[in-house]
């Protein structure tokens, strides 16, 4: 049997300018790598024939499927707040758009597929490394309930590329409730082309948000909506101590899913300033500065849309102020709510947000591990238990402190320990994929085609917030000779 995609093409059917076809470049010898077989059987895919040969030189794209309508996106976008008026997919080439079992439209993505006419000089290749990386977070976000892009498969290409050393090359089949982007929308304004805008903006909003079409003023709701979604996301990174590491305009969904796995990291001590990517030399895209930052990226999204709004730019210019005013109220009611939930409170209640800040102060201070800080503390919700919460701080005393006026807190509600603890277990998650180990996988595939840790990896963060006793090293931070402190992007 033949491989089959039940494409059904929307994005390709609009206007030429928003895309170029091109097809993806073969490879020379694809391998599989990793087939994530339950997300192809949620796609309508059969996961035994994309296993297959003919499977790997489509997931590499060396053969192009039926129904396919290969294109390239364009779009501009902000990069490190320097505005880049024509950027597109460079070494991304869109296979088409697929209806799940579960209704929702997604599209398939190769992701190291070959040149584009927007590579701008480079190979539209992909490194194993950045591939593999992409592979495991996107999926650990997904295992988070983060809303993300998802990983389909990983495929080896036979073929090298050039970075700084030379590097096996490989190609990463990303799965995406759309590829449209905040650069997207740049991508019109910039040309002054207000019919592109309105098309795009009725695109996403049949396709994204069709709750709103009957709205009054539906890319007022557009943009009202898109706002509630990214300031969700964003605190809901912030929860799990992840830092996105390149947060251009480029790389802001409009769907309000996590998209470009490049430079990104987890934290493992607590550090508000914390910055993983070697590019980000200013801090502009700190662990903290990220809310800041999704608001900037939307006020980009704002000014694209402002000739949809009023024909009086004065007018258009106070209606979206007035809609990016409520950014920061939907950003702080999802962070609030889910710190509350992190420490275990089950209702509000004055002085709750002063006094875990009091404790996210003393984790920055005695350097606590995130994560374990957070994952310790359900089991320290009784009378005991606290030894491995207070074994994160080095002046254990600052937990003791905090520690008193936690217990008076929580005795204002009925929960028995065990309830709260439950509770807190379901959102403190006790394993995520920590820098070091992604790098131990990376150095293994990459020197020694070796894949048992990549597997291994993939099967404990599919399930995070299980205890997983054979697995507890996986939970461990890194010893100091093991820090990375610089991620890498993959282009």
């Amino acid at each position: 049997m033949t491989v089959h995609f039940p494409f059904q093409n929307t994005y390709s059917a609009l206007p030429a300018n928003f895309f170029a076809r091109v097809a993806p470049t073969p490879v020379a010898a694809p391998r599989l790598i990793k087939l994530n077989r339950s997300l192809a059987v949620q796609l309508g895919l059969d996961p035994d024939l994309l296993s297959t040969p003919e499977g790997a030189e489509i997931l590499a794209g060396k053969r192009v499927p039926d129904g396919a309508d290969p294109i390239a996106m364009a779009y501009a976008g902000h990069q490190f707040g320097h505005f880049v008026p024509q950027l597109g997919d460079g070494r991304a080439i869109l296979l088409g758009e697929v209806v799940g079992k579960d209704g929702v439209r997604r599209d398939i993505q190769l992701k190291g597929s070959g040149p584009t006419p927007f590579s701008r000089r480079g190979d539209g290749r992909a490194a194993l490394g950045p591939v593999l990386r992409e592979y495991i977070v996107s999926e650990a976000m997904f295992a988070l309930g983060i809303p993300t892009t998802r990983s389909l498969a990983a495929v080896t290409s036979g073929e090298p590329v050039m970075r700084e050393t030379v590097l096996p090359g490989a190609v990463l089949t990303r799965v995406a409730a759309s590829h449209i982007r905040v650069g997207t929308f740049q991508f019109f304004a910039a040309r002054g082309d207000t019919n592109g805008i309105r098309a795009l903006a009725d695109h996403v909003i049949a396709r994204h948000y069709p709750d709103i079409r009957s709205a009054e003023r539906p890319y007022h709701a557009l943009l009202s909506a898109v706002i509630g979604r990214q300031a969700d996301l964003i605190a809901r990174w912030l929860l799990v101590g992840f830092i996105h590491g390149v947060m251009n305009t480029d790389n802001c969904s409009i769907s309000g899913e996590t998209i470009d796995y490049g430079p990104c990291a987890f934290m493992d001590a607590y550090n508000p300033g914390q910055v993983f990517s070697s590019i980000d030399e200013m801090g502009r895209y700190a662990y903290a500065n990220q809310p800041r930052i999704g608001l900037w990226n939307l006020t980009r999204l704002a000014e694209c849309l402002l000739p949809l709004f009023n024909d009086d730019n004065d007018k258009a210019i106070e209606e979206a102020q007035f809609i990016l005013s409520e950014f920061p109220d939907k950003f702080t009611a999802a962070y609030q709510a889910g710190l509350r939930a992190k420490v275990g409170f089950f209702t509000a209640q004055d002085g709750d947000e002063a006094l875990i800040q009091d404790l996210l102060d003393a984790m920055a201070k005695n350097e606590a591990d995130f994560t374990n800080t957070f994952r310790h503390l359900g089991n320290a919700a009784g009378d005991d238990g606290a030894a491995d919460v207070r074994a994160q701080f080095m002046e254990p005393s600052a937990f003791d402190e905090w520690a008193t006026r936690w217990h008076a807190r929580l005795a204002l509600e009925p929960q028995t320990p065990a309830e709260r603890k439950a509770a807190m277990h379901a959102v403190n998650p006790a394993f995520i994929p920590r820098n070091h180990r992604i790098e131990a996988v990376i150095q293994a595939a990459t020197m020694n085609d070796d894949y048992a840790l990549f597997e291994e990896l993939i099967t404990v963060l599919a399930k995070p917030f299980e205890d997983q006793p054979p697995f507890a090293a996986y939970a461990d931070p890194p010893l100091p000779d093991q820090r990375v402190l610089r991620t890498f992007c993959g282009t």
